[in-house]
């Protein structure tokens, strides 16, 4: 396990590979009266006792995924804070079922490869949080600011007056925004992209792959180019459509998310989810017209 990395109040400690997919990297904030998790990765579970995780009295979520939830086994009797928009999918797994939105067949392989990887454990006692929600720890606020997109309920935790973003799954690695779950949102993902720079951090923290940014400039290089995926994307939709009128079965096959090898068991339904926003965006456009089941360029 690396070491962690202490900001002002806030600990960071790296998952396995920099905290890329499954693993995360775990963010433990000390007041002087309260101790906060926000997210709860794989690597939660290897932390030891005295990092601070036993001691927690309540968990922030930043948002749902199997991924994010691996260590509430652990945390059990911690009160588990989500934001409204993601709360049923934190408390059962008919919620996370559908937040997910993929066909049975993947739902019901998904749900038993997370109670074996993932420890998974719904949490039918969490409670639900609104935009500018915010807690107070002591000599430090948490403050959680609605960035949707990736799911519906995804969230920035800024503690203050510190300015350290936690920002979550906005996580600016090469492979770009996710947006391929039924509550995900190509177009709030957009909005997200061009707000998340405007938040008062000096400092900010990934879920995945950064980790922890200490430069705005950096920051601000890495953005640009997390953003920039989604014009790639495009670019390869746009020229799969060039080669004349395609079904979304055939454009989900050619992947312009995915790399052709990839095969985890969500993948097909997410290419399909993602290329299907973006075809949606194109048609009020007038970019693209949709003939049955065929999609053309305008």
């Amino acid at each position: 396990m690396l070491a962690a990395i202490e900001i002002g109040p806030v600990t960071v400690w790296p998952g396995e590979s920099a905290g890329k997919y499954p693993d995360g990297n775990q963010v433990i904030v000390r007041g002087t009266d309260a101790i906060a998790v926000f997210d709860t990765p794989l690597v939660s579970q290897r932390l030891p006792a005295d990092s601070g995780i036993d001691q927690a009295d309540l968990v922030v979520l930043g948002h749902v995924h199997e991924d994010h939830m691996a260590g509430l086994e652990r945390l059990s009797h911690v009160p588990v804070h989500v934001h409204q928009a993601d709360l049923d999918a934190a408390r059962s797994w008919p919620g996370l079922a559908a937040h997910y939105g993929y066909p049975q067949p993947v739902l019901d392989e998904l749900h038993q490869k997370i109670r074996r990887e993932f420890r998974y454990t719904p949490r039918p006692d969490a409670v639900g949080y609104g935009n500018n929600a915010s807690w107070d720890l002591g000599g430090a606020r948490i403050r959680a600011i609605h960035m949707p997109g990736h799911t519906a309920g995804h969230s920035v935790l800024l503690v203050e007056p510190h300015g350290i973003a936690f920002i979550g799954d906005i996580d600016l690695s090469s492979f770009g925004p996710y947006y391929g779950d039924a509550t995900s949102s190509l177009t709030a993902f957009r909005s997200t992209l061009a707000e998340i720079a405007h938040i008062p951090a000096r400092c900010w923290i990934t879920s995945h792959h950064k980790g922890v940014i200490g430069d705005r400039a950096e920051f601000l290089q890495l953005l640009a180019a997390f953003t920039a995926r989604l014009d790639a994307r495009e670019a390869r939709l746009e020229a799969l459509l060039r080669e004349g009128p395609r079904t979304l079965d055939q454009l989900t096959r050619s992947r312009i998310v995915y790399r052709p090898e990839a095969s985890e068991l969500w993948i097909e339904s997410a290419e399909r989810r993602s290329i299907d926003q973006h075809l949606t965006e194109w048609i009020h456009q007038g970019r693209v017209v949709q003939h049955d089941d065929l999609f053309a360029l305008a």
